[in-house]
Protein backbone atom coordinates (compact mmCIF):
# COMPACT_ATOMS: atom_id res chain seq x y z
CA UNK A 1 0.00 0.00 0.00
CA UNK A 2 1.09 3.58 -0.61
CA UNK A 3 1.18 5.80 2.48
CA UNK A 4 1.42 9.59 2.49
CA UNK A 5 3.03 10.13 5.90
CA UNK A 6 2.09 13.25 7.86
CA UNK A 7 2.89 14.66 11.28
CA UNK A 8 0.08 15.11 13.81
CA UNK A 9 0.05 18.83 12.91
CA UNK A 10 -0.64 17.87 9.26
CA UNK A 11 2.84 18.56 7.83
CA UNK A 12 3.55 16.23 4.90
CA UNK A 13 6.73 14.17 5.42
CA UNK A 14 6.80 11.96 2.35
CA UNK A 15 5.31 9.01 0.50
CA UNK A 16 6.37 5.41 1.13
CA UNK A 17 5.32 1.98 -0.12
CA UNK A 18 4.59 -0.47 2.69
CA UNK A 19 3.98 -4.19 2.36
CA UNK A 20 1.04 -4.88 4.68
CA UNK A 21 2.01 -8.55 4.96
CA UNK A 22 5.61 -7.73 6.02
CA UNK A 23 4.58 -5.03 8.54
CA UNK A 24 7.93 -3.22 8.81
CA UNK A 25 8.62 -1.48 12.10
CA UNK A 26 10.69 1.29 10.52
CA UNK A 27 10.36 3.12 7.21
CA UNK A 28 12.79 5.52 5.55
CA UNK A 29 11.09 8.63 4.16
CA UNK A 30 12.32 10.10 0.86
CA UNK A 31 15.17 12.63 1.02
CA UNK A 32 14.41 16.38 0.86
CA UNK A 33 15.48 16.64 -2.79
CA UNK A 34 12.63 14.23 -3.61
CA UNK A 35 10.12 16.19 -1.58
CA UNK A 36 10.31 14.17 1.65
CA UNK A 37 11.81 14.84 5.03
CA UNK A 38 14.57 12.23 4.80
CA UNK A 39 13.87 10.98 8.31
CA UNK A 40 12.84 7.59 9.63
CA UNK A 41 9.46 6.77 11.16
CA UNK A 42 8.52 3.95 13.50
CA UNK A 43 5.19 2.34 12.66
CA UNK A 44 2.72 1.16 15.30
CA UNK A 45 1.36 -2.23 14.19
CA UNK A 46 -0.13 -3.37 17.53
CA UNK A 47 -3.83 -3.90 16.82
CA UNK A 48 -3.62 -2.00 13.53
CA UNK A 49 -4.71 -4.86 11.25
CA UNK A 50 -7.95 -6.81 11.74
CA UNK A 51 -8.51 -10.52 11.11
CA UNK A 52 -9.50 -9.85 7.49
CA UNK A 53 -6.20 -8.13 6.72
CA UNK A 54 -7.74 -4.65 6.63
CA UNK A 55 -6.19 -1.65 8.32
CA UNK A 56 -8.08 -0.77 11.50
CA UNK A 57 -6.12 2.24 12.76
CA UNK A 58 -3.32 4.57 11.72
CA UNK A 59 0.14 3.01 11.90
CA UNK A 60 1.88 6.40 11.63
CA UNK A 61 0.41 8.24 14.63
CA UNK A 62 -1.37 5.30 16.32
CA UNK A 63 -4.66 7.17 15.88
CA UNK A 64 -7.68 4.99 16.46
CA UNK A 65 -10.04 6.23 13.75
CA UNK A 66 -9.81 6.21 9.97
CA UNK A 67 -12.34 7.26 7.36
CA UNK A 68 -12.79 6.28 3.75
CA UNK A 69 -12.41 8.75 0.92
CA UNK A 70 -12.75 8.43 -2.85
CA UNK A 71 -9.89 9.38 -5.13
CA UNK A 72 -11.19 10.49 -8.49
CA UNK A 73 -9.02 10.12 -11.62
CA UNK A 74 -7.16 13.20 -12.84
CA UNK A 75 -9.44 13.42 -15.89
CA UNK A 76 -12.48 14.27 -13.71
CA UNK A 77 -12.25 18.11 -13.99
CA UNK A 78 -11.91 17.82 -17.78
CA UNK A 79 -15.00 15.60 -17.94
CA UNK A 80 -16.86 18.09 -15.74
CA UNK A 81 -16.04 20.96 -18.10
CA UNK A 82 -17.16 18.89 -21.08
CA UNK A 83 -20.42 18.03 -19.29
CA UNK A 84 -21.03 21.73 -18.66
CA UNK A 85 -20.37 22.51 -22.33
CA UNK A 86 -22.75 19.69 -23.31
CA UNK A 87 -25.47 21.13 -21.08
CA UNK A 88 -25.01 24.59 -22.61
CA UNK A 89 -25.17 23.10 -26.11
CA UNK A 90 -28.40 21.33 -25.18
CA UNK A 91 -29.92 24.47 -23.65
CA UNK A 92 -29.05 26.59 -26.67
CA UNK A 93 -30.81 24.15 -28.98
CA UNK A 94 -27.80 22.81 -30.88
CA UNK A 95 -28.56 19.24 -29.79
CA UNK A 96 -30.54 18.68 -33.00
CA UNK A 97 -27.28 18.38 -34.95
CA UNK A 98 -26.73 14.65 -35.66
CA UNK A 99 -23.14 14.78 -34.32
CA UNK A 100 -24.00 16.41 -30.99
CA UNK A 101 -26.20 13.61 -29.62
CA UNK A 102 -23.56 10.84 -30.07
CA UNK A 103 -20.94 13.16 -28.57
CA UNK A 104 -23.15 13.71 -25.50
CA UNK A 105 -23.71 9.94 -25.17
CA UNK A 106 -19.94 9.33 -25.30
CA UNK A 107 -19.47 12.05 -22.68
CA UNK A 108 -22.06 10.35 -20.45
CA UNK A 109 -20.24 7.02 -20.80
CA UNK A 110 -16.89 8.64 -19.94
CA UNK A 111 -18.48 10.39 -16.94
CA UNK A 112 -19.94 7.14 -15.58
CA UNK A 113 -16.64 5.32 -16.22
CA UNK A 114 -14.78 8.04 -14.31
CA UNK A 115 -16.99 7.54 -11.28
CA UNK A 116 -16.70 3.75 -11.57
CA UNK A 117 -12.90 3.94 -11.65
CA UNK A 118 -12.71 6.06 -8.48
CA UNK A 119 -10.57 4.25 -5.91
CA UNK A 120 -11.07 4.35 -2.18
CA UNK A 121 -8.39 5.20 0.34
CA UNK A 122 -8.22 5.48 4.10
CA UNK A 123 -7.38 8.74 5.86
CA UNK A 124 -6.48 9.22 9.52
CA UNK A 125 -8.59 11.76 11.41
CA UNK A 126 -5.71 12.61 13.75
CA UNK A 127 -2.71 13.18 11.47
CA UNK A 128 -4.18 13.10 7.96
CA UNK A 129 -1.94 10.28 6.70
CA UNK A 130 -3.52 8.55 3.70
CA UNK A 131 -3.44 4.85 2.83
CA UNK A 132 -4.02 4.02 -0.83
CA UNK A 133 -4.06 0.51 -2.19
CA UNK A 134 -5.15 -1.09 1.08
CA UNK A 135 -8.37 -3.06 1.43
CA UNK A 136 -11.07 -0.92 3.02
CA UNK A 137 -13.23 -2.69 5.58
CA UNK A 138 -16.98 -2.11 5.67
CA UNK A 139 -16.85 -0.65 9.17
CA UNK A 140 -14.89 2.39 7.94
CA UNK A 141 -17.34 5.22 7.29
CA UNK A 142 -17.08 8.41 5.28
CA UNK A 143 -15.75 11.60 6.89
CA UNK A 144 -17.89 12.80 9.78
CA UNK A 145 -17.74 16.27 11.27
CA UNK A 146 -18.66 15.00 14.74
CA UNK A 147 -15.89 12.38 14.68
CA UNK A 148 -13.35 14.93 13.42
CA UNK A 149 -14.30 17.33 16.24
CA UNK A 150 -14.12 14.52 18.80
CA UNK A 151 -10.59 13.57 17.67
CA UNK A 152 -9.53 17.24 17.60
CA UNK A 153 -10.85 17.91 21.11
CA UNK A 154 -9.19 14.73 22.43
CA UNK A 155 -5.86 15.83 20.91
CA UNK A 156 -6.27 19.28 22.45
CA UNK A 157 -6.98 17.73 25.85
CA UNK A 158 -3.85 15.57 25.62
CA UNK A 159 -1.76 18.62 24.60
CA UNK A 160 -3.12 20.66 27.51
CA UNK A 161 -2.50 17.96 30.12
CA UNK A 162 0.31 18.72 32.57
CA UNK A 163 2.33 15.63 31.60
CA UNK A 164 2.92 16.77 27.99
Amino acid sequence: MRVDVREVDGQWLGRVEIDLAARPNLVQLPPPELGGSGSERFLHWDGAVDDGGCLRKCVVCNGGTLYRSKVLPLVTPFVGVLAFVGAVVGLLGYATNPLVLPALVVLLIVDVATLALARERLVCYRCGSTYAGARVARYHRRWSRSEAERVKSAAAAVAASPGS
